[in-house]
């Protein structure tokens, strides 16, 4: 009887082509797929290709096998094998005196079999979903197209919080977030992709929601000392220090306190709406805040002629912390991040004006960047201080080295990329951030302006000073 029903199975599986094409594809695919997740659970392959082949590829085709196999025996089975799968059957074998035993057995085999093959797919389901939730697969897996955003990622504070976490935020898992990349995929597919791609302001866009998770401005309290170290362009790269007293202060609710400080703007009890004329939100035609009595105070740009113009929007976390993870550095910045670190020499004479010069530069590629960057700091310095390339020649190729790492992880030409593509408007740089709106014209209709007061947002202590009293009385030292 067993063998009569495996017997009967195979004639079914070759009396169809889909079948037999579907259990060629199944018995191929499962051990590979088998040792590529083992391998993939056990930590012994790190590669976004790997898994991709393995969950994204292997595993769908197993599961299609699978289903053809089963289309193929039900629309491809003969009459006569009929029977070996009919209840009527298998009421008959349960009735015969000895047959019970052997159906029993194959009753077992099957389940065991059946059971198998749900662990099977619901392993690599379910490991496939985590793999597309992965840092590697959003940033490593399209590499050129996603190098900047996932190079800035890993130099970021949020270097340790998924992708997903921010992009998608709760919910991450529902078909529509996977069907929404789709549509990337195509484009990286057919070379159509944006270079650079432009940030995502109407879509896949962190909320406030998304970083309130682990940020809550009711519980920010108080001032945040902010020590911001820079080398100035001269010949001894003088170390010098602003020192400002930041007004974090709350977006009310902790402890009874009433809304302060720069989180004011993201209180409950203080709504505040604007309207950008430009996609890019830089220019901000009018301001509304609407107080918690219900009252409403407009201002507007331009004399109120733009007031108006643009969608309306409610201010939240990323209208400021508008790049909180993908941060692009300037040049001067960049550099000075390295020439703290110590990957740039401070000992050589004018390795900040120098190095400015040479990453300002333009490049067609990155691999052009670094030829160019070494060679040009080495002529520099051969003309200007030859004794000192003759002597520190090793000094000076580190120090294009740490020139080129600032360029690198800021800089992709590939995609476009340059110092200034993406802005911040974390602060008032060129302008911008802050400036939006606190520039001192926008105005109400009695003329009242949104205040530009420095001391609204921060007290300045100390302002590039070498060795600033206040951080020598902050470590103790005399």
């Amino acid at each position: 009887m067993f063998w009569g029903i495996i017997k009967a199975f195979v004639k079914g599986i070759l009396r169809s082509r889909l079948s037999v094409a579907g259990a060629v594809m199944a018995s191929v695919i499962l051990p590979v797929l088998a040792v590529f997740t083992i391998l993939d659970v056990q930590g012994i392959v790190r590669n976004p290709y790997f898994n991709f082949i393995n969950y994204v590829v292997l595993g769908p085709l197993f599961i299609v096998g699978l289903i053809m196999l089963v289309v193929g025996l039900l629309v491809g089975k003969g009459d006569e094998d009929l029977g070996a799968f009919t209840y009527e059957y298998l009421k008959e074998q349960f009735s015969k005196p000895g047959r019970f035993t052997r159906v029993r057995r194959l009753l077992f085999l099957i389940t065991v079999l059946t059971f198998a093959t749900i662990i099977v797919v619901g392993l690599v389901s379910y490991t496939g979903l985590r793999y597309t939730d992965s840092t590697s697969f959003c940033g490593q897996f399209c590499h050129q197209v996603m190098e900047p955003e996932y190079v800035t990622y890993r130099n970021s504070p949020h270097s340790q919080v998924p992708c997903v976490a921010c992009h998608f935020g709760e919910g991450s898992w529902s078909p529509g977030t996977k069907l929404s990349g789709i549509r990337q995929i195509f484009a990286v597919a057919f070379n159509t992709y944006s270079r650079p791609i432009p940030s995502p302001i109407s879509h896949l866009r962190p909320t406030r929601k998304s970083c309130e998770q682990c940020h809550l401005p009711e519980k920010f309290h108080g001032d945040k000392l902010y020590v911001k170290d820079r080398y100035l362009d001269d010949e001894h790269n003088t170390h010098v220090q602003t020192v400002m007293l930041m007004k974090v202060g709350s977006g009310g609710g902790y402890r009874g306190a009433q809304a302060h400080g720069i989180h004011w703007h993201v209180a409950t009890e203080n709504k505040v709406y604007y309207r950008a004329v430009d996609a890019q939100r830089n220019v901000i035609s009018e301001i509304r805040l609407r107080k918690q009595d219900g009252s409403e105070v407009v201002y507007a740009a331009g004399g109120g002629k733009f007031a108006g113009v643009g969608t309306l929007r409610l201010m939240d976390c990323t209208d400021c912390h508008n790049r909180p993870t993908h941060v692009f550095l300037s040049p001067a910045e960049a550099l000075d991040r390295k020439m703290f670190e110590g990957e740039i020499p401070l000992s050589l004479p004018y390795v900040k004006k120098v190095g400015l010069e040479a990453v300002t530069k333009e490049y067609a590629s990155v691999d052009e960047a670094r030829v160019g960057i070494g060679r040009y700091l080495r002529a520099w310095y051969a003309k200007n201080y030859p004794e000192l390339m003759e002597r520190r020649t090793s000094l000076i190729n580190r120090a294009a080295e740490g020139i080129f790492h600032a360029y690198s992880e800021n800089v992709f030409p590939a995609m476009n990329v340059g110092w200034s593509t993406y802005q911040s408007f974390l602060g008032h740089h060129d302008g911008g951030g802050c400036f939006r709106c606190h520039d001192g014209k926008h105005l109400t209709q009695d003329g009242t302006a949104i205040t530009n007061d420095c001391n609204a947002c921060h007290i300045v202590l100390a302002e590039n000073e070498p060795s600033p009293d206040v951080v020598r009385l902050l470590r103790g030292s005399e």
